[in-house]
């Protein structure tokens, strides 16, 4: 075949091409699990990411990030927000408990994270320009808002972009049940964005050669030569994207650390605590994953679009969270990983403090809560204060970049470090966002 088909293709066809090759010639299809579409696309202009060398930041009191994604816009009302004297058309049937942190209240569905709050931190000032899904996961994960000719990068890429790996054969960043728009490696290049994991309890799917290991050597010895005439003949940026791919797929494909991934590992009664489901089972992972070195771990839980029938599907929802996040933080505790780990929840946009006509609650961008444990953070704390119903922030208020530049602060990574994209605009980490220090030690 004209290696000029590589050129002359548009994305999608070169990338089927490679997948292809990839299976057909080493009998493996990690491959194609290795980085998603997008990955693709943001190297299309094939320019690599320049920066201005990257300078010392301050000390971080976090080394690792587990990010719980709550997708669809959580409620905060019924969740960290409570409002018992609002009434009935505000706090519905949900009651406040009190809480490990003296004078801190949540909902009553937090019965487990309830005797936790002295590990967690509760942002209550959180406000958004964005009231679409897309759109609002978008810039909760990036600090930017969408454009339909860039790609921004989420914290696992700038992590990693500014620090590396730890760990050289484990991916450096892993997103677990789903991936998040603005969470992958936007504009830099492919090998910082994420590995993603459709199952916690299949591992990584395709990573083990269908051929025996002599034959898959000999392979590997085949396809370094069909790509020689490539490699020379073409601009080696121009295929860093793929090259880069195919040899940490093979690396970790070889690694003893794949064990990492396995959650047989752990005792029946472990996986229990974390609830037996795709999330409780998301959350061990993430915890294995970072005990072994991986730098950004994402676990997603869906259905928080609650315009109908709020209540119900809340009580379900939350009662999947408070077992995962209760366990997480119990067992990232006693292993001695809080302190270097920042646990992170957050979601796009609040619910409409009124019940509606269908028993739910409408998207509201104006305010809404998030949760930030360990890494260095105050525990028992509460940052920002919304009135009485919850449809305003009235006291610290907290933007969708200020709330990055917090989790970036705790990571020790420098907020004005710029980074340029390949068409020469500069970019930070959180788009001029300020960090919350009170809630640091």
């Amino acid at each position: 075949m004209d290696s000029s088909f590589l050129t002359k293709s548009d994305e999608s066809s070169r990338r089927q091409f490679l997948s292809y090759a990839s299976k057909t010639l080493l009998g493996v299809s990690i491959l194609p699990t290795m980085t998603p579409l997008g990955a693709w696309a943001a190297d299309k202009k094939s320019t690599p990411v320049t920066a201005v060398p990257v300078s010392p930041g301050r000390k971080p009191t976090a080394r690792n990030i587990i990010y719980l994604y709550m997708a669809g816009g959580m409620t905060h009302v019924d969740t960290f927000d409570p409002k018992p004297g609002a009434g009935e058309a505000v706090a519905g049937p949900v009651k406040a408990i009190n809480t490990a942190a003296d004078g801190v209240q949540i909902s009553e569905y937090f019965p487990l994270l309830a005797k936790q709050m002295d590990k967690v931190a509760i942002v209550r000032g959180l406000s958004t320009t964005q009231g679409a899904h897309e759109q609002g996961n978008y810039f909760m994960h990036s600090s930017y808002t969408m454009r339909g000719t860039i790609q921004h990068p989420g914290i696992g890429a700038w992590l990693l972009r500014m620090e590396g790996k730890t760990n050289r054969t484990l991916p450096g960043s892993v997103c677990i049940g789903g991936g998040s728009v603005g969470g992958g490696a936007g504009f830099m290049e492919s090998k910082f964005a994420p590995l993603y994991v459709g199952s916690p309890t299949s591992g990584v799917p395709n990573s083990k050669a269908n051929v025996g290991s002599n034959e898959f050597e000999e392979r590997l010895m085949l396809a370094n030569k069909f790509d020689q005439t490539f490699h020379e003949r073409y601009d080696q940026k121009k295929v860093r994207a793929y090259s880069d791919m195919y040899d940490d797929a093979v690396r970790l494909m070889k690694s003893e650390d794949l064990k990492a991934f396995d959650l047989s590992g752990e005792s029946a009664q472990v996986r229990a605590e974390y609830g037996d489901n795709g999330f409780g089972q998301g959350c061990l992972l993430a915890r294995r994953l970072v005990e072994n070195d991986v730098r950004h771990v994402e676990v997603t839980l869906g259905g928080w679009d609650t315009h109908t029938n709020n209540f119900q599907a809340v009580e379900g929802l939350a009662g999947t969270l408070d077992k995962a996040l209760g366990a997480l933080l119990k067992d990232l505790e006693r292993r001695g990983m809080l302190e270097e780990t920042m646990v992170v929840l957050c979601t796009e946009f609040g619910r409409t403090p009124y019940v509606n006509e269908n028993d739910g609650r409408d998207h509201y961008p104006k305010a809404f809560s998030a949760l930030i444990a360990g890494g260095g953070v105050k525990g028992g704390s509460v940052h920002g204060q919304t009135n009485e119903t919850g449809s305003e922030v009235v006291e610290g208020k907290c933007s969708v970049p200020d709330f990055n530049a917090t989790i970036a602060y705790g990571l020790g990574l420098p907020l004005d470090q710029t980074i340029y994209s390949p068409s020469k605009r500069p970019f930070t980490i959180a788009d001029k966002g300020q960090p919350i220090l009170p809630l640091f030690a």
